[in-house]
């Protein structure tokens, strides 16, 4: 917990009325962002469950043109954003939930570093530098991807335990979070810790541990990215734009995005080489360690390693990733347990027998802790503006499809606001936030963008009743004229179109009878 408060501080000041996540300026209103893409995935399943309907999937989204789509990324963690919901309210739920995963990635990389023999002293450093790992602190600003990281460990001492009924649900969790990218790296991540780890005559439950994952992950893919935008692949100038650079492992600034923050610290590459030292004679699990912490961080430079352009293209699943860096939190991970063997190293070395060894002995871990930590902390989260209660949203009387200016492709963040707002008055809605929409959603949005300055008319067909105008969100984006959102406006009025209400930047509007 003290990771948790010293990685998000001092945005965490703020933690029950701001959003824990990647700073950005809201201009009156909600700030976009994709915490709130995991904001909505979260509290669908419980209202769902409230009022009938299956908690699995979002009926909301991209109505009419899209069927209901699978909800994700929001099973894993719905459950527990349910209650705190409706004890704390949203903003409380969602930030204890980021806060928790800190708690939830060191403490089962400590518990299984232990399973592996090595002192607590040892597991606890282990455990803060995967908590700590900057790419899965970045992550963890709005992707669900830094959330999850818990459950690359808790495969790991699932496996060491010979648990492997509950090493295949750790391993299927991930795909079926939509973490398909990394999930293809865990399933190789198992089968190589049972070959350096499990009995032979074991092995074959490992592999069928492995085998359900990919499974799900095959049947993922073809049920959300097959009939999506994404359904023939990604180009590789998308891969190019996001592959980070050599340089950026030891930058501790995010610079050109999230997505390309792989910084690894200083002290740590160094501690990790003297933990290889230390594991040298297992010879396979110091094999394993050394592969998964060098392979996914080479990944990770994508188009920049000259290898990486033909493995793209010759393995059909890296076609539908864009960003290379995704595997980096197993690199985090052996990284991690590397600088764990390094400790217990020391501390074995020099046996601590009496109370001033002992002593001496927490005093120097204590001193590589707060080193470690120090070495480690990025400026990555901040206290981002939510959404509060809007009159606009509650004037919506009954029922009625809605649709929201400016419009914006499908993929483009932006468009996260609207799910915030949606939990107000949560009602079918052509637009959404996710790139893996239908190619349906993507034409849709392209013909209704002139609407967002006042051009064209809404087509009919779509049974639109209601029209929200968030002028915080044209200035949010930059991409409109300074005039657009009054056109909009002005061409609503003109069309017959009756304000209901204007609470701050967003307005509501209701079709003519």
């Amino acid at each position: 917990m003290a990771c948790a408060i010293w990685a998000t501080w001092p945005a965490v000041q703020h933690v029950d009325d701001r959003y824990l996540a990647r700073p950005a300026a809201g201009y009156g209103e909600a700030a976009a962002g994709d915490h709130l893409q995991l904001g909505w995935a979260f509290w669908l399943p419980g209202h769902q469950l409230e009022t009938g309907g299956a908690p699995w999937v979002d009926p909301y989204s991209f109505r009419p043109e899209a069927t209901a789509g699978p909800n994700l990324q929001g099973w894993l963690f719905g459950a527990p954003f349910w209650p705190l919901r409706h004890l704390l309210g949203n903003i409380w739920a969602y930030n204890l939930i980021v806060l928790l995963s800190f708690v939830g990635a060191g403490g089962v990389a400590c518990w299984w570093l232990r399973s592996l023999g090595l002192v607590r002293s040892a597991a606890l450093v282990g455990g803060l530098v995967f908590a700590l790992a900057p790419y899965r602190v970045g992550q963890s600003t709005g992707h669900l991807l830094g959330l999850i990281a818990f459950l690359l460990p808790a495969v790991q001492l699932a496996l060491e335990r010979r648990r492997f009924v509950w090493a295949g649900l750790a391993l299927a969790a991930i795909p079926l979070s939509g973490q398909i990218h990394l999930a293809m790296g865990a399933v190789i991540l198992a089968l190589g810790y049972a070959w350096a780890r499990v009995p032979r005559s074991e092995w074959w439950k490992a592999g069928v541990a492995a085998g359900a994952a990919a499974v799900a992950a095959v049947v993922v893919q073809q049920v959300v990215v097959a009939d999506s935008v994404v359904g023939g692949g990604r180009r590789f100038t998308e891969v190019d734009h996001f592959s980070a650079e050599i340089s950026d492992l030891f930058t501790r600034g995010v610079g050109a995005g999230i997505e390309e923050f792989v910084f690894l610290g200083w002290l740590t590459p160094l501690l990790a080489l003297v933990g290889l030292w230390a594991v040298r004679r297992k010879t396979g699990l110091a094999a394993f360690l050394v592969l998964a912490a060098v392979v996914p961080t080479v990944l990770a430079l994508g188009a920049n390693v000259p290898l990486y352009e033909p493995l793209w293209r010759a393995l059909p699943p890296l076609r539908f990733a864009r960003v290379p860096e995704r595997l980096m939190p197993i690199a985090c991970l052996a990284i991690a347990a590397l600088i764990g063997f390094a400790v217990d190293l020391v501390l074995n070395h020099h046996k601590v027998s009496h109370a001033r060894s002992r002593s001496l002995a927490v005093g120097g871990v204590t001193v590589l802790l707060v080193a470690l930590a120090l070495d480690l902390r990025v400026p990555v989260f901040g206290a981002v503006m939510p959404d509060r209660t809007n009159a606009a949203y509650a004037a919506f009387p009954g029922g009625g499809r809605l649709l929201e200016l400016p419009v914006f492709n499908p993929g483009i963040h932006f468009g996260s606001v609207y799910l915030a707002y949606a939990r107000q008055s949560p009602r079918e809605r052509p637009q959404g936030y996710s790139t893996t929409a239908a190619m349906a959603s993507e034409l849709l949005s392209r013909g209704l963008r002139g609407l967002s300055c006042g051009y064209g008319s809404l087509p009919s067909d779509l049974g639109v009743r209601f029209v929200a105008v968030h002028r915080g969100l044209y200035r949010q984006s930059g991409w409109f004229a300074a005039d657009c959102a009054g056109r909009a406006e002005a061409a609503l009025r003109r069309e017959g179109w009756t304000l209901l209400a204007r609470d701050g930047t967003i307005s509501s509007w209701e079709a003519p009878r």
